[in-house]
């Protein structure tokens, strides 16, 4: 067997990272970039911890800001269309997973032939080139696309979260920070942490797994688990946020690596169609969708439950996967993850496009990967019990 591995060139990970952008860019030969980022970080002026240091090291850098909460096919052609305009010789990526996730779509299609669509790489399509050489600095501890090879996107005619793949959404580098975490409130620490909680179960339990995806996994999941609350309520705790963007960073590695699954798969749809904040919608479906999923992959749901401490390292399988369900559980209670319907979304609206969503969950590929392996008449009755 022929393991494949897949991870940038370089991590820098710990408090200050961020004061050597400078040096990074110019070990890659670097000295002209586009930072990608998000309205509220210029408008807060958060954007001058990336502008300064570059500034006083010498490198003039411009920006696009006009990313949104769930990346849509024309920001990205926007932001194409900016750096097809300029000189640039790399792409930055700083804020949560839109703005590096805009970064890496605009990187593909900038590389593509004249009159592709962005779509034209969604999987099963492998996108492996890019125009400009892309480093992320995350803002938050959650996407992990930092240090992954996927990129999500939205087909604004099809109203399709499409999953794109391939060394083209692979970042040369990152910077993790964990300093940037201090202001994240506590709902998208919340959100972003169950993300990464998420991306480190479901790389582990997928059928794609591998020992490469596990030793990432394996070292995450202790990480999120038993941090994450602390990070929710106490916004400072260094500890905490330090533990946490490490996590979302390794959990970031496994599923590069291995492969997300039917929470991802579901997931999507969700957000296309509802617009709700991606780390919420995995929030929202883990404990239903692990339940599901514990028949086929007993064994591995219980190795997790020991990893991240909820059980003695001695409980028998059963009971240890059980207990894993019991605490994803407790977990969204005490965090806040709203049902769909607290969210704000009607019967009506849900139940109208059931059938749409689960079709969009099959065909992304991911609910392949799962342990159980499910019909589409599965996923709507999974959609159902989430709303309830």
């Amino acid at each position: 067997m022929t393991l494949s591995c897949f991870a940038p060139r370089r991590l820098l990970i710990g408090g200050g990272a961020l004061a050597q952008l400078p040096a990074l860019l110019k070990e890659f030969g670097l000295s002209r970039p586009l930072v990608v980022t998000d309205p509220w970080i210029v408008s807060s002026g958060m954007i001058d911890r990336v502008l300064a240091p570059l500034a006083g090291a010498g490198i003039s850098a411009r920006v696009f800001s006009d990313t949104v909460a769930d990346p849509t096919d024309t920001v990205v052609e926007a932001g194409v269309a900016l750096l097809r305009r300029g000189s640039f010789d790399a792409l930055i990526g700083f804020g949560g997973g839109s703005p590096m996730d805009t970064a890496k779509a605009m990187a593909i299609l900038a590389a593509a032939a004249p009159g592709q669509h962005i779509r034209d790489f969604r999987v099963p399509a492998s996108a492996d080139r890019a125009a400009l050489p892309l480093l992320c600095i995350p803002t938050t501890a959650g996407t992990g696309s930092e240090a992954t090879r996927f990129t999500v996107i939205t087909d604004t005619a099809r109203d399709e979260k499409m999953l794109i793949a391939g060394l083209g959404a692979l970042p040369v580098a990152a910077l993790v920070d964990y300093e940037l975490t201090f202001s994240v409130p506590p709902r998208i620490t919340a959100d972003t942490g169950i993300d990464s909680l998420t991306h480190a179960l479901e790389a582990f339990v997928s059928r794609r797994a591998n020992p490469v995806a596990d030793l990432y996994a394996r070292a995450a999941m202790p990480l999120i688990a038993r941090h994450l609350r602390a990070a929710f309520t106490e916004p400072r705790n260094a500890t905490a946020r330090a533990a946490m963007m490490e996590g979302a960073t390794l959990a970031g590695l496994a599923f590069s690596n291995s492969s997300v699954a039917l929470v991802h798969g579901m997931s999507r749809p969700i957000g296309a169609h509802f617009h709700v904040p991606h780390g919420l919608s995995n929030a929202m479906l883990l404990p239903a969708v692990t339940r599901f999923s514990l028949q086929a992959a007993g064994a591995r749901y219980a190795e997790a439950a020991r990893l991240m401490g909820i059980v003695p390292a001695t409980s028998a399988d059963p009971e240890a996967a059980a207990a894993l369900v019991r605490e994803l559980e407790a977990l969204n209670r005490e965090l806040g993850v709203p049902t769909p319907r607290q969210f704000g979304i009607s019967r009506e609206a849900w139940d109208s496009v059931l059938e749409t969503m689960a079709s969009q969950a099959l065909a992304s590929g991911s609910p392949a990967n799962n342990p159980r392996v499910p019909e589409a008449a599965e996923i709507v009755a999974l959609y159902r019990e989430v709303y309830a």
